[in-house]
């Protein structure tokens, strides 16, 4: 985990406050059945979301289903103790990245324990965090509420942020606007105030195919993706001037990466065809909108104008894979002073990694990401996440009654 070099002091009482063996039980239970739904991105999460619909219905829960346009995928968005703007929002994904060509020493959709560690793919990143809020829901709807709790669990984090997105929209038709949102990414139950936003692109080139020795006859597919490039790397050294002053991130600025080029197929051949692969990761909103403006203006008036003056049939057009908005630190914000309260830190960090945080940041609501595991076991073959991490989670979930 890419973290600053001043990371958060816990206090010594932080861990000491075991939550009981039965709690941890159930929530081994609830992660065992989670993990046992291969969720991955590529496929269908319904039966999962089915699974904790029921569960938080049987617990009194007013429950919301909200899928994707071709209806086989769902966020989850459900609430106890009636509709209140003031409500805490608890929110998680339910989608994991794929297992292929990854080396498991276990069935990775199979719940395995050894010592202290669960393993199975999800276990960290994030059906933990979701299995102790469906272990907390059931004594959460037990009491007399007087601040509504809600959980959000989405779909397609992993490749965009797509469900989250989705879901906002939805949140927002609605009118349903939670005060205070708490994000259950694996942090290692540190508490996070900021990250990076993530937007990914592949630029399509479409030129004219020619012979080597008459470039003027042709246009070269890779000859403009260069260019393009070029404007990218000479934007990505404008940024670093756009830096916010106060600015936590390492680096402080707004990132520009080109991934890959590919295009052509002999040294003696002008290419037809070329694809550049880029990101950005924003520091701050206004630059999102400035690489934006920049590259399309960059485009229209002057780059495609080249390419169609010698063949009126080029294309040149972006693909977006993803644009996951950042969540910018602030003097003010309420979510990250009530975790640091309840888990007893004196300071915030930042994370390298992009969230669901930005999208529920944008409603209005006071945004925080803290969570169980460690970012660094996600993704990866064996992923697994330890008891001691759960038994955290479930203190602090158990703290946050206080709130309610």
């Amino acid at each position: 985990m890419d973290l600053p070099k001043h990371s958060a002091k816990l206090k010594e009482s932080y861990f000491v406050k075991d939550s009981s063996l039965e709690q941890i039980t159930k929530t081994k239970e609830l992660l065992q059945k989670l993990i046992s739904y291969p969720t991955i991105s590529a496929d269908s999460n319904l039966d999962l979301i089915q699974f904790i619909a029921n569960y938080l219905e049987d617990l009194g829960a007013e429950v919301y289903i909200n899928q994707n346009e071709d209806g086989n995928k769902a966020n989850l968005f459900a609430t106890l103790g009636g509709k209140n703007p003031d409500s805490i929002l608890l929110s998680g994904h339910t989608d994991v990245v794929p297992v292929s060509e990854q080396k498991w020493d276990t069935d990775p959709f199979e719940l395995f324990q050894k010592d202290d560690k669960l393993y199975g793919r999800g276990a960290c990143d994030m059906k933990g965090f979701i299995a102790a809020l469906l272990c907390k829901a059931k004594e959460y709807s037990e009491l007399d509420l007087k601040t509504p709790v809600s959980f959000a669990f989405t779909y397609d984090e992993e490749v965009g942020c797509l469900g989250a997105q989705n879901l906002a929209k939805w949140l927002d038709i609605s009118n349903i606007k939670p005060k205070i949102t708490i994000i259950g990414e694996p942090t290692m139950m540190k508490v996070i105030e900021g990250h990076k936003g993530c937007c990914e692109y592949t630029t399509h080139f479409r030129g004219k195919a020619g012979h080597g020795s008459m470039p003027e006859l042709g246009v070269n597919a890779v000859e403009y993706a260069l260019l393009f490039g070029t404007k990218l790397m000479n934007l990505a050294n404008d940024l670093k001037s756009r830096k916010p002053s106060n600015s936590k991130f390492e680096p402080p600025w707004t990132t520009v990466n080109i991934g890959q080029i590919e295009g052509g197929i002999a040294h003696n051949v002008i290419p037809e065809n070329c694809s550049l692969r880029w990101e950005f990761r924003p520091v701050q909103s206004s630059d999102y909108d400035y690489v934006k403006r920049t590259m399309e203006t960059y485009v229209s008036k002057d780059l495609f104008p080249q390419m169609q003056k010698t063949y009126k049939e080029a294309e040149l057009y972006t693909e977006v894979l993803g644009e996951v908005t950042g969540l910018e630190p602030t003097e003010i914000n309420e979510a990250r002073d009530i975790v640091r309260e309840l888990t007893g830190q004196n300071d915030a960090d930042l994370v390298s990694f992009g969230t669901e945080a930005g999208i529920y940041n944008s409603l209005g609501s006071s945004v925080v990401v803290c969570g169980p595991g460690s970012i660094e076991q996600a993704h990866k073959p064996n992923e697994f996440v330890s008891l001691q991490q759960l038994n955290a989670c479930l203190s602090f979930l158990d703290r946050l009654k206080e709130k309610m």
